[in-house]
């Protein structure tokens, strides 16, 4: 069978963790096998913006259980296979899909034309899910805790602050309930008008980022993935019905359906010395 013609069909967004697919493409990968289906509940790492790694997960076919060992964005123009950094162009380009390539055991006994169940680990994604919801509340209460810091109108965020997370974010990490983000205040940020001083006393600004984040989750918001469609390209938007009002942000990744489900959401911020800039952790947990 030949490989793919079409993006992988993901329900991971809509929450489900077990759907029936069809192999239609296996071949080894380094020491594995990467398996491709036509559709799967199993969330992928992508390289291009890895902040939410892959669900744990398992194949069964014909009724032996296959550990799903990584599961990584791949893509294909129907001649060759191409997975993770390796992809050669943007998603979206003509001629190309995007898949998920599931990876088990080399020696794993699954064949292009069976019939796979997938079933991913509920309490994995939960706290997965629970991770990425809390980290674009804290990234919303951070911007709007340094709305004052800008001496310039510039990007704004999904609530209309002023976007510090978006202009000096450098890299994001999802974690089992919480994640951590790194900012670097350097000459670009400081030439759109932020002030450095703002970071001076991180101790109240992390109380500041905490009282709203608690005003927020105390109103249990509903929270809903909008998407163009099922494929794994197609755009997906987090949408959270928040006290001030909707916010709005594309992301790819699984979500709580309700901020009730995170508990109390509180962050800690630390500085790091930068050569020619300041640096930020913030360190997001949930279930406090």
């Amino acid at each position: 069978m030949t490989l793919p013609l079409r993006d992988t069909i993901v329900t991971y967004a809509s929450g489900s963790i077990e759907e029936t697919a069809s192999v239609l493409h296996t071949q080894p990968h380094g020491d594995r096998l990467a398996v491709i289906v036509d559709r799967t509940p199993v969330h992928p790492v992508d390289a291009g913006w890895p902040d939410q790694g892959p669900d744990r997960a398992a194949f069964v076919v014909g009724g032996e259980a296959l550990e799903v060992l990584d599961c990584v964005v791949g893509a294909t123009d129907a001649t060759e296979l191409f997975v993770g950094a390796d992809i050669p162009v943007r998603k979206g380009t003509e001629g190309w899909a995007f898949v998920a390539v599931h990876l088990v055991a080399a020696d794993a006994a699954v064949a292009e034309g069976d019939t796979a169940l997938i079933a991913v680990e509920s309490d994995h994604r939960q706290a997965l899910s629970v991770g990425h919801t809390a980290c674009h509340l804290a990234s919303l209460a951070l911007n709007r805790a340094l709305a004052g810091a800008w001496r310039k109108e510039g990007r704004t965020d999904a609530l209309g602050s002023p976007d510090f997370d978006g202009t000096a974010i450098e890299t994001s990490t999802i974690t089992e309930g919480g994640s951590v983000d790194e900012f670097r205040v350097g000459k670009s940020v400081r030439k759109a008008g932020f002030d450095p001083e703002s970071l001076a006393d991180l101790a109240a600004l992390g109380d500041e980022v905490d009282r709203i984040l608690a005003e927020w989750t105390t109103s249990g918001a509903r929270i809903r993935i909008d998407r163009d469609g099922d494929g794994l390209t197609d755009r997906r938007w987090w949408v959270a019905e928040l006290p001030e009002g909707e916010a709005r942000i594309p992301c790819g990744g699984t979500h709580v359906r309700s901020l009730a489900e995170l508990g109390a959401v509180t962050v800690t911020l630390t500085r790091r010395e930068l050569e020619g800039a300041v640096g930020v952790t913030m360190v997001t947990r949930a279930g406090g």
